[in-house]
């Protein structure tokens, strides 16, 4: 649907920076990082063939939101089983979160018919022409939807973790120990950033659009 060189060196830089900042901010080694790569391919290998079918279920099938979020969520559960803590549970619930998010936010614009696929007829896709207006637009179009994303997890932060402590019964003087704890952590991370990919999907282009930013 793209361009293929064009999405060959944004698939390399992307995973390029990736893999440096794992191995910079001392998260994995080298060979983690090889590891990961090749586990990556393995995937990609294994879930090609049906990605679209995976797709045309998480827009069109009715309850389909309810299976994403209850498949992230026991995902997210199962794999914390840790004896110390460690930042990569957070990380993890944070990716799992996005990740419903996003998938949710995609179900609600196919159902509501407010982001259609391009018709087969328009693709491979093409970079449209650079214009002040166009540069302007796109500027524009990123200070808000960082705005609104930098608000949205925000608040979603200061709602959840109290909300959290008070559940489980946990003491939040200390919202930094407090968020160590799993049953702090899991809600908080996922819920935030599950709300932050739902934004950037659904809610932030419904804004570009009532704006017309579209």
């Amino acid at each position: 649907q793209y361009p293929l060189m064009f999405g060959l060196i944004l698939a390399f830089c992307w995973c390029s920076l990736v893999c440096c900042s794992r191995i910079y901010m001392g998260m994995h080694s080298i060979l983690d990082v090889i590891a990961g790569f090749l586990y990556a391919i393995l995937i990609l290998v294994v879930f090609h063939p049906v990605v679209d079918l995976i797709d045309n279920f998480n827009l069109t099938y009715k309850y389909a939101p309810l299976i994403i979020i209850s498949l992230h969520l026991a995902l997210g559960i199962f794999s914390f089983t840790l004896d110390t803590w460690s930042t990569s549970r957070g990380d993890t619930a944070q990716i799992l979160g996005c990740g419903a998010g996003v998938a949710c936010g995609s179900h609600v614009n196919y159902i509501m018919g407010l982001k259609l696929d391009p018709p087969p007829d328009t693709l491979p896709l093409s970079l449209s022409s650079l214009t002040v207006t166009v540069f302007g637009k796109a500027i524009l179009r990123l200070l808000i939807g960082v705005i609104v994303l930098l608000l949205t997890k925000v608040a979603m932060k200061k709602a959840t973790i109290p909300l959290a402590c008070k559940i489980f019964r946990i003491p939040h003087d200390d919202v930094r120990k407090a968020r160590q704890r799993m049953e702090v952590e899991l809600p908080y991370r996922y819920i935030t950033y599950g709300t932050v990919g739902f934004s950037l999907m659904f809610i932030v282009p419904c804004l570009f659009h009532f704006i017309g930013l579209s």
